[in-house]
């Protein structure tokens, strides 16, 4: 199982972008989705973009995390 963290791209250079967590900002290998643009959202693993999501896979996404991170008390 792997464990893969939502977030938006908000900037795109040739081979990494900058993807937005929640506030936090790291850039993160494109690789396996080449096509990716500011504003789309997309799942992280392991330093890479694995997928994108659409707008309402992202948010009920998102909010499953926000749900995790206050059960435990982050």
């Amino acid at each position: 199982m792997c464990l893969g963290i939502p977030g938006v791209v908000v900037e795109v250079k040739e081979m990494t972008a900058i993807v937005d967590f929640g506030g936090v900002k790291r850039e993160v290998d494109k690789l396996l989705v080449p096509d990716v643009k500011p504003g789309d959202y997309v799942i992280v693993h392991a330093g890479a973009i694995i997928s994108k999501l659409s707008c309402e896979e992202a948010e009920k996404t998102i909010e499953a995390w926000k749900e995790v991170l206050e059960a435990l008390g982050v």
